[in-house]
């Protein structure tokens, strides 16, 4: 269906009440930047949830959900996500970002968003259809690349500070700027954002680090305030020197760089936070040594072990915190199987070790590279490129990806008529590194030999033998 069509059916439904309706916010905004959306906000002048329901008649809608304290309601009709609210005028109280709310007319109802490119409102009527209700020049911003809001700043972000970080957002979406009186308002109110749930303050850091140059929000959230207040660790990386061989000085710029590296090669949030974590252990591990520099030994084993921290405290799922905390535990190592003469056992293991997330772990891995020497830069990525050669090679030989030793433990105890116990455990380790060590192949049938060869030195004196 025309998206004319989807506005027609539901201007006349609301015509049929005598309510005046129009589409806000970001369907309106990026209209005007030139993009077409699939959701849609739209602002009622009336009572929204009795429009819901004659909507819900006309349109046969079968998923209308509605939140009646807050005069809202969201549907899917044909290919559209829609959101209605009543035109209304909000209130806040001091320890909470959930407004009472009244009913009101659509200019009170621009006065309350976020920022003036939001607080657009088009017709939809068929003799008006298009015109913008532009109350405080969201067009001009629009056009000049400004994010500013539409009343006093400190007011706005003290009522809900949750539009602090979406000011951040923005920006770093569309590559604006957030002016100077709106900018500082952040800085004075960045406190504010403890009221605000961590589930909502994690899915807007999600979108941040999901734009297409994650830098430019992560050095807003920083120079504001805002980011020390819900991650502390990684404003600890600022200032944190290191050596200049392939990396930044500064290990938090230098982070920053492997994000927007990442940004170039994946859309994938998780690698994303990965790139955000890797160097996260560095500031904890920092030494001094004489001759060679700073040193952040176990930095990868410490990081790892912060990782699992912060992402429980932000209540990233445990799929998402274990394969963090695995691509921060492993990030070192496709480095240190560059030489020509390591064996084929090192590298078995790292297969193993990061298992289906290779091709992620060697993405982090190239996108760690921030020397602004192009020739290293060629070296490096060689380097990498022999990598993946080694581990090409004994994958296609060994069949290490997913690996799990070919025989069970119920294999184990039916052929040495064992009960569940620890020695269950002790021969499929064996078996494990057997295979890692290249002394049998990855096949059940030479496992099966190999234990059977092995049984006293595994089971010693066990009377069942």
């Amino acid at each position: 269906m025309h998206i004319r069509d989807v506005f027609r059916n539901i201007y006349d439904i609301a015509r049929e009440l005598d309510y005046d309706i129009f589409v806000v916010g970001g369907y309106v905004r990026d209209q005007l930047l030139g993009v077409e959306g699939k959701d849609i906000d739209f602002v009622v002048v009336g009572d929204a949830m009795k429009f819901s329901e004659l909507l819900r008649r006309r349109l046969h809608l079968r998923n209308l959900v509605q939140y009646k304290r807050f005069g809202t309601f969201m549907a899917h009709y044909d290919d559209y996500a829609l959101e209605f609210v009543n035109a209304r005028k909000e209130s806040y109280a001091s320890n909470s970002r959930k407004p009472d709310t009244q009913q009101a007319d659509l200019y009170t109802d621009l006065s309350r968003r976020d920022f003036t490119i939001n607080a657009l409102a088009m017709d939809i009527s068929p003799a008006n259809f298009g015109q913008i209700t532009d109350v405080y020049n969201g067009r001009k911003d629009l056009e000049e690349g400004i994010i500013r809001t539409p009343l006093d700043p400190e007011k706005t972000f003290t009522d809900d500070p949750l539009r602090m970080m979406r000011a951040v957002r923005f920006a770093g979406r569309l590559g604006f700027r957030i002016e100077e009186r709106t900018f500082e308002a952040i800085t004075h109110t960045a406190g504010r954002i403890a009221i605000v749930s961590t589930e909502r303050i994690t899915d807007e850091f999600n979108k941040i680090l999901l734009s297409r140059k994650p830098s430019t929000g992560l050095h807003l959230l920083e120079t504001s305030g805002l980011l020390e207040q819900f991650l502390p660790e990684v404003i600890a990386m600022k200032g944190t020197e290191q050596r200049e061989e392939y990396h930044h000085k500064d290990v938090f710029y230098h982070t920053l760089e492997v994000l927007d590296n990442i940004a170039g090669r994946t859309d994938k949030l998780e690698l994303r936070l990965a790139a955000l974590f890797h160097d996260i252990g560095k500031p904890r591990t920092k030494k001094f040594i004489s001759g060679v520099g700073w040193s952040f030994y176990g930095h990868d084993v410490v990081g790892e072990r912060m990782t699992r921290a912060i992402l429980r405290r932000m209540r990233y799922s445990n799929q998402i915190t274990q394969y963090v905390q695995k691509l921060v535990r492993l990030h070192l190592r496709p480095m240190a199987v560059v030489d020509e003469e390591v064996t084929d056992s090192a590298v078995r293991r790292l297969l193993v070790s990061a298992g289906s997330d290779i091709d992620d772990l060697m993405t982090l891995c190239k996108s760690d590279i921030t020397s602004k020497n192009p020739k290293k830069v060629r070296t490096y990525l060689a380097n990498y490129e022999r990598v993946a050669q080694k581990m090409l090679d004994v994958e296609e030989r060994d069949r290490l990806r997913n690996f799990k030793p070919p025989i069970d433990g119920n294999e184990i105890m039916e052929l040495f008529n064992l009960e569940p116990g620890p020695y269950i455990g002790k021969i499929k380790k064996f078996v494990e590194e057997a295979i890692l060590s290249g002394q049998v192949p990855n096949d059940h049938d030479a496992c099966l030999e190999l234990i059977k060869s092995h049984k006293q030195e595994l089971l010693g004196s066990k009377s069942d033998i």
